[in-house]
C-alpha cells in the first residue's frame, strides 16, 4: 500500500494553459481529461475545460489542476488548491477519511465515482480542503 499526496490547482478556463506552462518550467508528461471526455458535462461552453489534468516528471514534480465549473463558487487566489491524497486500496482511503472528516464540512461523500472506485472531498476544521480517492488507471 502507499499514498501519496499532491497539490491540486483549481482554475476556471486556465487549467490547460497553466499545465502547459508548468510543463514548460519542469518536463514530465500531461494527461487532461475534459469534462467532454468524462461524460460530465454540465455547460456546454465548458466542455473542453479540464475536469483533470496533471504534469508529472521523472524528477519528481507533480502538480494536478482543474477548471471550477461556472455553476461553482470560485475566485482566482481564493479557493485556489486542493491537497488530493491518492491511495492504492478503499481501506486504506477510507481510514484516512474517518479521521479528516471529524470535525470537517463535506463536500462531497466518499462514494464511488465514474472516475475512481472511492472519491470524496472534504473542507477540514482548519479551511484546508482535501480530496480523496483510490487510484485508478485512465483508458482515455
Amino acid at each position: 500500500m502507499s499514498v501519496t499526496s499532491t497539490t491540486h490547482l483549481n482554475f476556471r478556463g486556465d487549467a490547460r494553459e497553466a499545465l502547459e506552462f508548468y510543463h514548460s518550467v519542469f518536463g514530465g508528461r500531461i494527461a487532461a481529461v475534459t469534462y467532454k471526455d468524462a461524460g460530465n458535462l454540465q455547460n456546454p461552453d465548458e466542455a473542453e475545460w479540464l475536469m483533470w489534468g496533471e504534469v508529472a516528471a521523472d524528477n519528481g514534480f507533480h502538480v494536478m489542476a482543474f477548471d471550477v465549473p461556472s455553476q461553482r463558487p470560485w475566485a482566482q487566489g481564493e479557493n485556489s488548491f486542493f491537497v488530493s491524497v491518492r491511495g492504492d486500496s478503499a481501506e486504506e482511503i477510507t481510514a484516512l477519511w474517518e479521521k479528516l472528516a471529524q470535525g470537517s464540512t463535506i463536500v462531497q461523500p466518499l462514494e464511488p465515482a465514474q472516475w475512481a472506485p472511492l472519491y470524496g472531498m472534504l473542507n477540514d476544521r482548519f479551511g484546508v480542503v482535501w480530496v480523496l480517492d483510490v487510484a485508478s488507471q485512465y483508458n482515455g
